[in-house]
């Protein structure tokens, strides 16, 4: 169990009707600290990020970050906090370019009035211009600085998903919820990956928490793993422990995690 953990999630549950999709989930995590969180199709993963993230209604339970109570609170209040996360499923303004993706993420670090902006006060043009160097800044890290003017649409699958990592950087997290990042990349773009998960962990000091299928990037960056098994959480450990855990391996059919 950790201590003082900077994400404190305590007997979580959302119930849709008669469907407990998540019951009486409590985890922790340490500032700095990389976890995954795995489990089968339909186990609630999605549905638990979405709960500590805003985006659906907590049934039951408490989600503490920093100490600030965050549970049923709007996603704007909880981004604001340092909080931000990536979709399964890419949702990336596609008709826009790759810069402007980033722009629009950026707005929120932004106060500058309404009246400012059609003015251009100087207040107004020192924030875009910073917004402009800072969105530029995070392209660079992710690789994709040379291709900030095109269409984020024309962008490669995997492309799009560094995108879309992009855009939550650009909100200066401090604990960052990465949704499947891996699907449906190639082996090679999987590899670069990980790597990227590395250095966001170890340069900018960023508290990771993923949901992944991909076992071998599971167990290649993250030094402890959540399972969940239809909303309930069955396990905790180490990569090796959840390997051996027989709760894990009958979670996944019988078949040994490798």
């Amino acid at each position: 169990m950790a201590t003082n953990p900077c994400l404190d999630v305590n007997a979580l549950s959302v119930h849709f009707g008669g469907l407990k999709a998540v019951s009486d989930v409590s985890l922790q995590i340490n500032t700095g600290e990389l976890i995954g969180l795995i489990g089968p199709n339909g186990a609630g993963k999605t549905t638990f990020f979405n709960a500590i993230t805003g985006l659906c209604h907590l049934t039951g339970g408490q989600v503490l970050f920093n100490g600030v109570n965050l549970t049923n609170k709007p996603a704007h209040f909880i981004c604001r906090q340092g909080l931000a996360r990536t979709f399964q499923n890419i949702r990336l303004f596609k008709s826009l370019t790759v810069l402007e993706n980033l722009l629009i993420a950026y707005h929120q670090n932004m106060n500058y009035s309404i009246l400012g902006g059609i003015l251009k006060s100087k207040k107004s043009l020192k924030q875009e211009a910073e917004a402009l160097q800072q969105a530029m800044e995070v392209l660079k890290i992710v690789g994709l600085d040379c291709k900030a003017q095109e269409n984020a649409v024309s962008l490669p699958y995997g492309e799009q998903r560094k995108l879309e990592i992009a855009r939550a950087l650009v909100t200066k997290p401090s604990l960052l919820l990465l949704d499947e990042p891996a699907a449906g990349m190639n082996p090679n773009e999987t590899n670069e990956l990980i790597e990227l998960i590395h250095r966001l962990q170890s340069d900018f000091k960023l508290t990771i928490l993923l949901i992944e299928h991909d076992m071998n990037l599971v167990m290649s960056v993250c030094e402890r793993i959540y399972v969940l098994d239809y909303g309930i959480l069955i396990a905790e450990g180490t990569g090796e422990e959840i390997r051996e855990n027989p709760k894990v391996i009958e979670a996944y059919l019988g078949e040994e995690i490798k």
